[in-house]
């Protein structure tokens, strides 16, 4: 039967793939934040997923401003990486499970989710950023993938209730799903971050510390605050939170302990993160 062992969640800014390009990871600046995935390798290594269901954020690669839809479901054969004007290497191409993707599109609108089905689509650095990190020097990636696209760029967005609650839905697919895969749910982004106006460069190690802290246990708490208030605690693009909580709802009431984690401030003006959750039985 399908097992659903546990989360992987990192950020994801662009500058990672700059210093993996140019060989920097145990360069002082970068160091502190690279010295936290050895052991999310290892953990993976252990665990062997055949497929990642995977939360992000697209940035204008496959979705722009004039259509931005809420919640994007791929449903492809293949993902491909494109250029995206960072100066950052065309990464290599995933592959699909539509099968999963439709049992899970199915349940989302069962569910009342009105999701954008996508049987074409292009991922970008948020995509392939945390698989460079996850799975350094392989020649294709290990596991198949469901990309799950969340809007955190073109107020309205959606509120972490909504995100937690998509998620619970997702869950809901995966156990319900007959194979005998083994599937890893990721989540990617943040932490605080704003990279424009007047506030750029905030950072809120308090707030950081809360969804960290309340993630596995109490992913509840983190949906009190309206998204506005997020957007003020966690700055413009720090509402990434959302991928976060919305693949911990995916784990659904699955008893969770924290394999590894690190945090780290700043890499180019963000507060990074990384941290496995995993059964705790």
């Amino acid at each position: 039967m399908t097992e659903l062992i546990g989360g992987y969640f990192t950020s994801h800014v662009p500058a990672i793939g700059g210093a993996i390009a140019k060989g920097m990871q145990n360069e002082p600046y970068w160091k502190p934040f690279f010295d936290g995935f050895p052991p999310i390798r290892k953990w993976l290594g252990e665990k062997k997923p055949d497929v990642a269901i995977v939360f992000y954020n697209d940035h204008g690669l496959n979705f722009f401003l004039d259509k931005m839809p809420t919640f994007a479901v791929g449903a492809a054969h293949e993902y491909r990486n494109a250029d995206e004007g960072w100066g950052l290497p065309v990464y290599k191409s995933f592959r699909g499970d539509p099968a999963l993707s439709w049992h899970i599109i199915e349940t989302l609108v069962a569910s009342e989710f009105d999701v954008t089905t996508c049987q074409e689509m292009l991922v970008d650095h948020a995509m392939s950023i945390p698989f460079e990190l996850a799975w350094p020097d392989v020649a294709e990636w290990p596991v198949r993938i469901v990309p799950i696209a969340i809007n955190t760029v073109q107020h309205p967005l959606p509120s972490a209730k909504r995100c937690l609650a998509l998620g619970r839905a997702v869950n809901k697919a995966l156990t319900s799903w007959k194979s005998d895969d083994r599937i890893v749910v990721i989540g990617t982004g943040g932490l605080s971050h704003q990279l424009d106006g007047p506030r750029a460069g905030f950072i809120n190690k308090e707030y950081d510390r809360f969804c960290l802290d309340n993630l596995a246990a109490n992913p509840d708490a983190l949906t009190k605050d309206s998204i506005l208030r997020i957007v003020e605690l966690a700055g413009t693009q720090g509402v990434e939170i959302l991928n976060w909580i919305a693949a911990r709802g995916a784990l659904g009431d699955l008893a969770l302990k924290k394999r590894t984690e690190n945090y780290h401030v700043p890499i180019s003006n963000t507060a990074a993160a990384s941290l496995v959750l995993e059964r705790a039985a």
